[in-house]
C-alpha cells in the first residue's frame, strides 16, 4: 500500500501543499519548526481520522482559517483510491473515500493502516496508564472492527454513567435504573475489550521480544496485560465500588483502568531501564506493531519516521538501516533536519529516495 499524492489546505501551518510522493522513500529535510512532523501527521490524519498529537481536530486549523482539508490518493495492489478529510469550526468532520462519504469514522479506521515513530513516544514508558492504552487500543482498533465497536461503546457508557453520579451528588438524588443500564453496557462492552486484549497481547509480546533482542543482544525484557478483571468479575467490581463510585462521583472499576506493564529483567523499564533501553524497547513495540499489521491485513503498513535519526545513537540506527535494507517495510516516510546526515546513511545501504525541502510551511522536492 502507498499514498500517491497529498494535498493540504490550511492544515497546521500550510496553507496549500501539493506532493507527488515516492513509493518507497520519501525523505522530508527542513529546520526545525518548519512543517515535516505536520506532514506526516496530515498521513496520520487520513489513516485514523484524528491527529497524532493534538486531541481537538480544531487545533489542526491554520490560524485565522476556519477549516482544513487533507486529500489524498492512496493503492492497495491494483486499486487507487481517493481519500478527503475535511474539517471546518462549528460543523461536521466530513471523510470521504472514492467520492463516498463514510456513515461512521469506525467504517474506515483499519483500512489504510500506518505506524508512526515519534519521539513523544517516550510517553509510552513515562506517564501513565492511560498512553499505554491507548496505544493498544489505537493498534488492536486497526485489527478488529468488534474491539472498535466494543471501545466506542465502553467510553460513551463510562462517560454517561459519571455524569449520571455527578448529577446524583448535584441533586442529592439516585436513580438505581438509571445507573444499571450503564452498568450492563459497561460490563457488555468492557468484558469484550478484556478478552480481547488479553489474547492480543499474547500474540503481540511474542513478536515484541524478537525485536527486541534484534535491536539489544542479551537483555530480558516483557510485557504484561493487568487487568481488575482478572481476579473480579465486571458486575461484582461494579456491585462491590457503588458506593464508592457514588462518593468520589466516577466509575472506579473497569478496564479503563487497565494498563501494560513493561519490565526489565525483574524490574520495572521505567525505574530501571536508561534512556537507551527504553528508547529500544518503544521502537522494538513500533516494529511489532508494523509486523502484527502487516501479517494480518496482508499489506504493509506505510512507516513514519519522525527526527528518528536524531534520537537514537549508531548501533540503534544501523539496526533500522538493517531492516529498510532488507526492504522489510514498504513505503517510508522520515523527516530530519539535517539533509547530510539523511542522504549519507541511505548512502551507505546503498537506498535512493526522493527528498523534499520543507521551509515553513512550503515544500520543494529536491
Amino acid at each position: 500500500m502507498q499514498i500517491q499524492t497529498l494535498q493540504l489546505i490550511n492544515f497546521k501551518n500550510y496553507a496549500e501543499a501539493r506532493l507527488d510522493l515516492s513509493e518507497k522513500i520519501n525523505v522530508l529535510v527542513g529546520k526545525n519548526g518548519s512543517g515535516k512532523t505536520n506532514l506526516l501527521d496530515a498521513i496520520h490524519f487520513l489513516s485514523l481520522t484524528k491527529s497524532a498529537f493534538t486531541s481537538a481536530d480544531n487545533y489542526c486549523i491554520k490560524q485565522g482559517e476556519q477549516f482544513f482539508s487533507i486529500k489524498s490518493t492512496f493503492s492497495r495492489g491494483n486499486t487507487h483510491h481517493e481519500l478527503l478529510c475535511a474539517v471546518q469550526s462549528g460543523a461536521k468532520k466530513v471523510f470521504r473515500e472514492d467520492a463516498n462519504d463514510y456513515p461512521k469514522l469506525s467504517d474506515h479506521i483499519g483500512k489504510y493502516p500506518v505506524v508512526l515513530i515519534a519521539p513523544d513516544d517516550t510517553a509510552l514508558v513515562k506517564e501513565g496508564s492511560e498512553e499505554r492504552r491507548k496505544f493498544f487500543d489505537s493498534m488492536i482498533s486497526q485489527l478488529d472492527k468488534a474491539y472498535l465497536e466494543a471501545l466506542i461503546q465502553y467510553t460513551y457508557a463510562i462517560k454517561q454513567r459519571n455524569s449520571l453520579l455527578k448529577m446524583f451528588a448535584d441533586t442529592h438524588s439516585f436513580d438505581g435504573l438509571a445507573l444499571e443500564s450503564y452498568d450492563r453496557m459497561l460490563v457488555r462492552s468492557g468484558n469484550t475489550l478484556y478478552n480481547k486484549r488479553a489474547a492480543f497481547v499474547g500474540e503481540f509480546v511474542t513478536v515484541f521480544k524478537r525485536y527486541y533482542d534484534f535491536i539489544v543482544d542479551n537483555e530480558e525484557v516483557d510485557l504484561r496485560y493487568n487487568s481488575e478483571l482478572k481476579n473480579t468479575s465486571f458486575e461484582d467490581g461494579l456491585l462491590k465500588n457503588k458506593q464508592r463510585d457514588l462518593y468520589l462521583q466516577r466509575t472506579s472499576f473497569g478496564v479503563h483502568r487497565d494498563d501494560y506493564q513493561f519490565t526489565l529483567g525483574t524490574g520495572d523499564l521505567k525505574r530501571l531501564g536508561s534512556q537507551g533501553q527504553q528508547k529500544s524497547f518503544i521502537i522494538a513495540l513500533k516494529l511489532a506493531q508494523f509486523e502484527i499489521i502487516k501479517n494480518a491485513k496482508g499489506i504493509k503498513p506505510i512507516l513514519l519516521l519522525d527526527d528518528i535519526f536524531d534520537k537514537l545513537d549508531d548501533a540503534r540506527i544501523g539496526k533500522l538501516l538493517e531492516l529498510i535494507r532488507n526492504e522489510e517495510f514498504g513505503q517510508l516516510f522520515i523527516t530530519d533536519a539535517r539533509p547530510d546526515r539523511t542522504a549519507a546513511l541511505l548512502d551507505q545501504i546503498h537506498v535512493s529516495a526522493t527528498m523534499f525541502n520543507v521551509d515553513n510551511g512550503s515544500i520543494r522536492k529536491l
